[in-house]
């Protein structure tokens, strides 16, 4: 447990040399990371992976407001600081490349390089309005659900092993290419997930589906939600980023079936960096980078990091 920015971090914290810090997203906790943290260390890192606020055995703050972009960031650099490193590097995921490429932005002269995964950054005006039902007509869309309070939890709490097998499948590479089709507004969540599959994806076991049960049966979904429910209010706490390119050296990657470039696209990323080193697409893989392409991804990240040690 690491104190940092007012809140305390489990964190899981492996090897020696500099630091590198990795950040998952939802519906996730630090065990995303379990393939990624032995290969760093053997490369001369020294690995911190938190559960980020509100996830697993960190802190998991009620409040909404409590998960503000200005504070996920702090949470970050803080660990860095109570660590005892002046800089760091990040891998970073899902929700956790959001914070990150916030962190690389907030803090440019304390991250060495970043990679990320899956969430390409972009300064989207059009995110406040992506939370409203009026953006999508009478179409469903996850960003308005989850910003009622407690209708989510509700929904996925009712049976978090099969809330979260049905997350994980239907966002991988490994999904049918027919979907569920266009959910009404009033549709659930789950109502726009694949039913639960015969067989256990190839990169998920039944042991890893019960640790990732045994997380959230710890706090629920709430925490996790409360970082869509702040996605209007994440331009208005960082005017001063308009405009701004993230500085240090960077590198991102996207599974070829990854249904987050529906919404944030990739494309012209080049000119939102001073220095991207790579844009790298994996065909076939789904959102779960680090599980559905280990290798690739231990290879890439590993080699970036590299140039930067």
């Amino acid at each position: 447990m690491i104190e940092t920015n007012g809140i305390s971090l489990r964190t899981v914290v492996e090897g020696n040399g500099p630091l590198v810090i990795l950040l998952h997203g939802a519906p996730q906790c630090w065990y995303l990371w379990r393939h990624q943290i032995d290969p760093l260390v053997e490369a001369g890192w020294k690995v911190a992976v938190p559960d980020q606020r509100g996830y697993g055995g960190s802190d998991c703050p009620p409040a909404v407001e409590d998960y503000g972009i200005l504070d996920l960031t702090a949470d970050v650099d803080g660990l860095a600081t109570a660590l005892g490193y002046d800089d760091y590097a990040l891998v970073i995921h899902d929700w956790g490349a959001i914070v990150g490429w916030h962190v690389a932005l907030l803090y440019p002269e304390r991250v060495r390089a970043v990679a990320g995964l899956s969430v390409p950054y972009v300064r989207d005006h059009h995110w406040p309005a992506m939370c409203t039902q009026e953006f999508w007509g009478d179409r469903f869309f996850y960003w308005v659900y989850y910003q009622q309070e407690g209708v989510a939890e509700a929904e996925l709490e009712v049976d978090i092993r099969t809330s979260l097998l049905r997350f994980y499948f239907s966002l991988s590479g490994g999904r049918p290419k027919v979907g569920p089709g266009s959910q009404p507004s009033t549709a659930g969540l789950l109502d726009n997930m694949y039913e639960v599959p015969d067989v256990f994806p190839s990169w998920l076991t039944p042991a890893d589906l019960d640790y990732y049960v045994a997380q959230y049966k710890r706090n629920g979904f709430r925490g996790s939600i409360n970082y869509y429910r702040n996605i209007p209010r994440l331009l208005e706490l960082t005017p001063q980023l308009e405009g701004v390119k993230i500085r240090p050296p960077a590198y991102f990657m996207m599974g070829s079936r990854d249904i987050v470039k529906g919404f944030i696209p990739s494309d012209g990323m080049e000119d939102r960096f001073h220095d991207l080193r790579g844009n790298v697409r994996i065909e076939g893989a789904g959102h779960w980078l680090p599980l559905e392409a280990t290798e690739t991804v231990n290879e890439h990240v590993i080699t970036f990091l590299a140039d930067v040690k």
